[in-house]
């Protein structure tokens, strides 16, 4: 039986007590336990703090670029063991495995080029210098220095590798020691990660912990230096945000929450175009078995193509193969605990009382490949449909975290529009079509209510990415009911973890005060 330990005051820590059980969600058998009792969690804030963080302001972006190659490389090269991992404690298929871990992987890979093209410098100069006279003897400028306290990074359930690399990419470049604390549940991979970065010592005494565990008082401690970096659900995301010290210490803290994206089909559109939009949706709502948080919970469509629609997504779902993730013939596997499935069950049956009608799936299937009967955290996948963007109060309020989808059918473009931003924000939607003055009406009419929009048209359609990609060029987050966070977005994800100051004086003197930071 494993035992998941963490690593912080630079030793690896065994928690002390029973601990939590982790399992295998096809099985239900118990893999592994975790257990974060008897740690000192002030003790191991103030560590990476007082020795992590001099250590690693101390480095330049290349040094720091260098470690993320070295840890990119590190999960790469473990990668069969950690998509066995994934297999056995998060219930994913081998695909689903490979697209959390390679994304973990390259998402390091990215920020170890952007650190490339940023060089020797140790800090960022935002912008020129700016005359606030009639001559430069009396100028200001502004500079992004790293915070000085410690990123504290909470990761969800369903992405234990990418959730750790994307955060940890950004924190380290920007020269912030990070904390890090995956979901207990599925922390498997997490901590054979972090075992990895450990073993090769790739970070310097104190810039990388990891907390394998229940998380007790860390974030108590946290102050007025220090970064809260949470991707979960928006109710525990607001509890957070309301913890007393985070409010009187304005810890700045960045919330990854719940997501109603759309995806939406115009009246135009060319077969590639229309082939782009059913491939990429049959995709968001399997892959990982719809626990992501980019995944598509609602699919707008002109009413004259409703039934077209509606029968094209139940022929893909038919050809899903549901069961035991470790057989190369299953397509999708189960959900990743006891209480996922449950609460996927319950929220598709609110759905179904607020007026959905099920289409496909809205059960348990009956006999997963290669399962034992009675076993595992299975849901069929599943197309829910209601009448009109008016009659979906639910679909617009309650996200299902599975392979759940509701399809709503559409009369205008205004009545689309508003349909979308009945969201109340979300990570990412996309919209498909071939008509410009319907792209732009719909892309600009939600555009507030996003972080990040995917069009596909017949133009790119041979060339695009599935919407739930998420891309470290391209900042991830979104407003309102998403969290309102932003992460990734090149070097736009290293100002959650630096303080932008304004330096104000003699012109020629601030000039040499920012020589050795790299102007973006």
């Amino acid at each position: 039986m494993r035992s998941v330990r963490s690593h912080v005051g630079g030793e690896w820590i065994q928690g002390q007590g029973s601990g939590a059980e982790l399992h295998n969600p096809t099985t239900e058998a118990v893999v592994a336990t975790a257990s974060t009792e008897g740690v000192d969690f002030r003790a191991a804030l103030a560590f990476a703090r007082e020795v992590g963080g001099p250590a690693i302001r101390a480095t330049t972006f290349t040094e720091r670029g260098a470690m993320l190659r070295a840890a990119s490389r590190a999960i790469h090269g473990a990668r069969d063991e950690l998509i066995a991992l994934a297999v056995d404690n998060g219930g994913n298929t081998r695909s689903d495995a490979k697209f959390d871990i390679d994304g973990a992987s390259a998402t390091l890979a990215a920020y170890a080029d952007l650190a490339t093209e940023l060089g020797d410098a140790r800090f960022l100069v935002d912008g020129e210098a700016v005359n606030l006279g009639r001559s430069s003897r009396l100028a200001g400028r502004h500079v992004f220095l790293p915070l000085e306290g410690v990123a504290v990074h909470v990761n969800a359930f369903n992405f234990p590798a990418w959730g750790l690399g994307e955060k940890l990419a950004v924190a380290i470049l920007a020269g912030v020691p990070v904390v890090s604390k995956p979901a207990t549940a599925t922390a498997l991979v997490a901590w054979r990660i972090a075992e990895l970065l450990v073993e090769q010592s790739i970070f310097q005494r104190g810039v990388f912990s990891f907390v394998g565990g229940a998380p007790g008082d860390l974030l108590a401690h946290l102050g007025a230096q220090d970064v809260l970096a949470f991707t979960g659900s928006g109710s525990v995301g607001a509890q957070l945000r309301a913890m007393p010290n985070v409010i009187a210490s304005s810890v700045r803290v960045n919330i990854e929450a719940d997501s109603l994206n759309a995806a939406v089909l115009g009246a135009e559109t060319s077969d590639e175009t229309y082939d782009l939009f059913l491939k990429d949706l049959a995709k968001e709502v399997t892959q990982k078995t719809g626990q992501k948080c980019t995944a598509t919970r609602r699919v707008f469509v002109p009413r004259a193509r409703l039934a077209e629609v509606r029968d094209a997504i139940v022929d893909r779902l038919a050809q899903v193969k549901v069961g035991d993730p470790s057989r190369d013939d299953v397509t999708m596997g189960p959900l990743a605990t006891r209480r996922q499935q449950r609460d996927v069950l319950e929220g598709i049956a609110k759905l179904v009382a607020a007026g959905a009608k099920v289409v496909t799936g809205g059960k348990a299937p009956e006999a997963p490949l290669g399962v034992e009967p009675g076993r595992g955290f299975f849901v069929a996948p599943t197309l829910l449909e209601v009448g009109s963007t008016a009659e979906a109060g639910a679909v617009h309020e309650l996200e299902v975290f599975g392979p759940v989808t509701s399809l709503i059918p559409y009369d205008s473009t205004p009545e689309l529009v508003a349909g979308v931003r009945r969201g109340g924000g979300g990570l990412v939607s996309s919209v498909y079509g071939d008509d410009k003055a319907f792209l732009r009406a719909v892309v600009l009419g939600i555009a507030t209510a996003h972080g990040r929009i995917v069009i596909g048209t017949e133009k790119n359609a041979g060339a695009a990415m599935s919407p739930g990609l998420v891309l470290p060029q391209l900042v991830h987050g979104g407003p309102g009911r998403a969290g309102g966070g932003e992460e990734l977005g090149g070097v736009r994800g290293l100002r959650l973890y630096s303080q932008r100051t304004a330096l104000q004086g003699y012109g020629p003197l601030l000039e040499s005060l920012v020589e050795g930071g790299k102007q973006v």
